[in-house]
């Protein structure tokens, strides 16, 4: 006997722990979300002392503070059935950590620790790690996203030297560095079990990555979204070709250079264990790809590569294709987001007539065209293995599509076929609709975003009489209109395949709803409808109700931005009192008022199944609001209510922090833009003390002031659920923001704060920044448009010296001047967490771009910098090119609006021809003239990792024109360049239309 997926609401809990004491059954016991709390954890504690039979617990996110799980850790001390115990997203913290330490080292049955996202620390990791060292069970640790550092991992290191059991051990999101990384490393050269290590999202660079060498890697490394360049690449990725336990390796979103490919490439040649390698992101071009793909002819263990979102374009589809002639176990080749053409999906189609290993290729936004895509058609004739075929946003029009309908006749492997967003009509779908008629393996078929009318729809609902696989059928953004739905309608009633089908912006009105409603009376096997921003009023939606009331399949019904009014939603309402399997409906922009809303509530009293209500931008007012929250005090099914932009103010929302009270399964309330003001936000707040499902809570622009803000911050002082508050565009000045800033000093949870647009100053930035050196949890925060001054920026930048959680600060328009430009500069030469600072709207000027630019020389964390709209001139941009030559991890750089001319532009140029870090450039509105396009242009033809340069509004001419289209010539990794707003003639015009022609890059001009 097992018991799955139970919610006990309040009290609940305990009786089912009497009920254990007598139980000789259970053996799995899941009370995820069921606001167990501590008192009821130390029942249940009491009751797993002589329970002889349960082998799993959950209680994920049940508020289990140290108290609850010191409880449960006594128990361990004495149970010896269990094996799994689930307590991630609690607040165990760290003495909850230590007291199930020590109770490890007793313990002889658990076998699997869930402890993530607990807010545990160095001081837990370290009692964890001391009970690794006798453990003799435990297989399987999850440390995630807590605020384990380089020293607890240093602990679990020590652990590992001896531990002779542990398989699996997650410390993904952490705040885990090069030293970390270092010790962990050395550990694993002589630990013998341990297979499985995730290190992603943490702060790892090239110290770090170059520690891992041979014999000291488990089967499973991830290592994305770190800090680490070419020079850590080569030397682990040089450990390859004599490691024989590596599986899976990802090294996505870091950056390899030539160095770092070559050595992987000459690794992958003798190494016959790697089965998974992905590098997408990862700024491989052509000449990458190229190393990559010698090595492939021979490896014979790689099933799997992952390169999307590159820089690689036909010369590296060339050298794939090449090593696909030989290589035998390659089965999924990833190459979305690239700059690949004609000829490069020529040569990967020429390769698939022999190929008999790839089964998924992924070609989506390049640029193969009717030229690639009828190349692809004759290799499906042919080709028996590939299953998956991505084409999406690849300018195929009618002959390419024709082509690969053909192909579809005689094809017997391909099982999905994406085709979005192309140049597909009416003649293109019948051809296609004529393949599916004999077609006998395709199940999935992409038409989103094409021009595919009625005439295209009636050809496909034809062939899907015959069609014995299709399950999935996407026309979303056509014009099919209501003649379309008809004949799509017609086939519903009598198909027995189709699971999903999407027909949102399609013009279909009300009687293409007569229809489809008709068909669902019939149907039995579709499981989800969309036929959202259509033209259906209140009468198509009470047809599709009447349906609704005897079908007993469809689980999803999207019918957002119509017009169905309050009458339409009546009519749903009557359908889900009856209705026992939809789980999602979305009404949302569909002119829905109080009495829709009253509706709606009723039928959620009684109604069993929906757990996704969507009713944003309606006109639900204050009735409509307390009906629905007093609906919610019975329903226990709901999980998400979003209700944005009503029109609900203090009455309605008075109603749901009543509702907070009783509800215990509500996890997502969407508020933005409705008439929050203080006493409101007040009571909202009071409720949320208790109310122990909520992650998210969005009150943007409401009239929230300091009092609201002051109640929130009590709020947060006890909640352990919050992890995102949006408060932007309000009223909060200082006062609120000390509230809350005190909050974050004891919460724990929240990770994004948004206060844009409020009426913060220094006081209230000071006591943020307090906060901020304490705080272990926040993550993100916004302060962009308020008026926090040199002063404020002093605090902010100060805190972040201590600080080792804050990833993102937006200061945008806070009036910051060079002295706080100057602080924000001390702080980044020894922060190791910021990536993303944003100082748009201000005034550092030329001085504070020096001082920013000095601090990128030493900073190895930052990625982004925006310094929009700050009068650097060309002095500052001169400042920020030296830091470009030496700088290893800053990929984007915002320079719009900053009076920079050809001397700035030059002087970024020189940068560029030696940085290989840097993937985005914005020049927007400076006046860099031709002489400033020429630079740039000259750099480019060196420069292979920038791939967007934004030129809008520069003054540039002709002259620029022509040397930026010569430079593309040779290019081969920008995708995009904007040159809108200059004065290029038709000669420039003439040139950079040839050379958006002859490579893969987008010239807007």
């Amino acid at each position: 006997m097992s018991t799955t997926s139970q919610r006990i609401k309040t009290g609940g809990s305990e009786a089912l722990a009497e009920a254990l004491k007598t139980n000789v059954s259970l053996t799995t016991l899941d009370l995820t979300d069921s606001k167990i709390g501590d008192n009821r954890a130390q029942a249940l504690a009491e009751i797993l002392k002589t329970n002889s039979t349960l082998t799993s617990l959950n209680l994920y996110n049940n508020s289990i503070e140290e108290t609850g799980a010191q409880a449960l850790a006594e128990a361990l001390k004495t149970n010896s059935t269990l094996a799994t115990l689930n307590l991630e997203s609690n607040s165990i913290g760290e003495n909850g950590a230590q007291a199930l330490g020590e109770a490890l080292k007793s313990n002889s049955t658990l076998a699997t620790l869930n402890l993530q996202n607990n807010s545990i620390g160095d001081i837990g990791a370290q009692a964890l790690a001391e009970a690794l060292k006798t453990n003799l069970t435990l297989t399987n640790l999850d440390l995630r996203r807590n605020l384990t550092r380089d020293n607890g991992v240093q602990a679990l290191a020590e652990a590992l030297k001896t531990n002779s059991t542990l398989a699996t051990l997650y410390l993904d999101s952490n705040s885990t560095g090069d030293k970390g990384a270092l010790v962990l490393t050395e550990a694993l050269t002589t630990n013998s079990s341990l297979i499985t290590s995730k290190l992603e999202s943490n702060s790892i660079g090239d110290n770090g990555a170059q520690a891992l060498e041979t014999n000291s890697i488990p089967t499973t490394l991830n290592l994305e979204s770190n800090l680490i360049g070419d020079n850590a690449a080569l030397v682990l990725f040089a450990a390859l070709t004599t490691n024989s336990t590596l599986i899976t390796l990802s090294f996505e979103s870091n950056s390899i250079g030539d160095n770092g490919a070559q050595t992987l490439a000459a690794a992958l040649k003798t190494n016959s264990t790697l089965t998974t390698l992905n590098l997408q992101n990862s700024s491989i071009g052509d000449k990458r790809v190229q190393a990559l793909a010698e090595a492939l002819k021979t490896n014979s263990g790689l099933t799997t590569l992952d390169l999307r979102a590159n820089l690689i374009g036909d010369t590296g589809a060339l050298a794939l294709s090449d090593a696909l002639k030989t290589n035998l176990s390659l089965t999924t080749l990833e190459l979305q987001r690239n700059s690949i053409g004609s000829n490069g999906a020529q040569a990967l189609a020429e390769v698939l007539k022999t190929n008999l290993s790839l089964t998924t290729l992924n070609l989506e936004s390049n640029s193969i065209g009717d030229n690639g895509a009828r190349a692809m058609a004759e290799a499906l004739k042919t080709n028996s293995s590939l299953t998956t075929l991505n084409l999406n946003s690849n300018a195929i029009e009618d002959n390419g599509a024709q082509a690969l309908a053909e192909a579809l006749k005689t094809n017997l492997s391909l099982t999905t076929l994406n085709l979005e967003s192309n140049s597909i009509g009416d003649n293109e779908a019948q051809a296609l609709s004529a393949a599916l008629k004999t077609n006998l393996s395709l199940t999935t078929l992409d038409l989103q975003n094409n021009s595919v009318g009625h005439k295209g729809a009636q050809a496909l609902a034809e062939a899907m009489k015959s069609s014995l696989t299709l399950t999935n059928l996407d026309l979303e953004s056509n014009s099919i209109e209501d003649n379309g739905a008809q004949a799509l309608a017609e086939t519903l009633k009598t198909d027995s395949t189709l699971i999903t089908l999407k027909l949102e912006s399609n013009s279909i009105g009300d009687k293409g709803a007569l229809v489809l409603s008709a068909a669902l009376t019939t149907n039995s096997t579709l499981t989800s409808l969309n036929l959202g921003t259509n033209s259906i009023r209140e009468n198509g939606a009470w047809l599709l109700a009447q349906a609704l009331k005897t079908n007993s399949t469809l689980t999803i019904l999207e019918l957002q931005q119509n017009s169905i009014g309050d009458n339409g939603a009546w009519s749903l309402a009557q359908a889900l009192m009856t209705n026992s399997t939809l789980t999602t409906l979305k009404l949302q922009q569909n002119s829905i008022g109080n009495e829709g809303a009253w509706s709606l509530a009723q039928a959620l009293m009684t109604n069993s199944t929906l757990t996704t209500l969507k009713l944003q931008q309606n006109l639900i007012g204050d009735e409509g609001a307390e009906a629905l929250a007093d609906a919610l005090k019975s329903n226990s099914i709901l999980t998400t209510l979003d209700l944005q932009g009503n029109s609900i103010w203090f009455k309605g929302l008075l109603a749901f922090s009543e509702a907070f009270r009783s509800n215990s399964t509500l996890m997502s309330l969407d508020l933005r833009g409705n008439k929050i003001e203080d006493k409101t936000a007040l009571a909202l707040s009071e409720a949320l003390k208790t109310y122990s499902t909520l992650t998210t809570l969005n009150f943007w622009i409401d009239s929230i002031g300091d009092d609201g803000a002051l109640a929130l911050s009590d709020a947060l002082n006890i909640n352990s659920t919050l992890t995102t508050l949006e408060l932007q565009r309000n009223s909060i000045g200082d006062n609120g923001a000390q509230a809350l800033a005190e909050a974050l000093k004891t919460n724990s949870t929240l990770t994004i704060l948004n206060l844009t647009g409020n009426s913060i100053r220094f006081k209230g930035a000071l006591a943020l920044s307090e906060a901020l050196k304490v705080n272990l949890s926040l993550t993100t925060l916004d302060l962009q448009n308020n008026s926090i001054g040199d002063r404020g920026a002093q605090a902010l930048a100060e805190a972040m010296k201590s600080n080792l959680t804050l990833t993102s600060l937006d200061l945008w328009g806070n009036e910051i001047g060079f002295a706080g430009a100057l602080v924000l500069s001390e702080a980044l030469q020894t922060n190791s967490t910021m990536t993303n600072l944003y100082l748009q709207s201000n005034s550092v000027g030329p001085y504070g771009a020096l001082v920013l630019a000095e601090a990128l020389k030493t900073n190895s964390v930052l990625t982004t910098l925006d310094l929009w709209g700050n009068k650097i001139g060309d002095n500052g941009a001169l400042m920020l090119s030296e830091a470009l030559k030496v700088n290893s991890t800053l990929t984007g750089l915002y320079l719009q609006n900053n009076s920079i001319t050809s001397s700035g532009a030059q002087a970024l140029s020189q940068a560029l021809k030696s940085n290989s870090i840097l993937t985005t450039l914005n020049f927007w509105n400076n006046s860099i003239g031709d002489d400033g396009a020429q630079a740039l242009a000259e750099a480019l033809k060196i420069n292979s990792t920038l791939a967007v340069l934004i030129l809008a509004g520069n003054l540039i001419g002709d002259n620029g024109a022509l040397a930026l289209s010569e430079a593309l010539e040779t290019n081969w990794t920008l995708t995009i360049v904007e040159l809108q707003n200059n004065s290029i003639g038709d000669n420039g015009a003439l040139a950079l239309r040839q050379a958006s022609q002859d490579v893969q890059c987008a010239i807007r001009h």
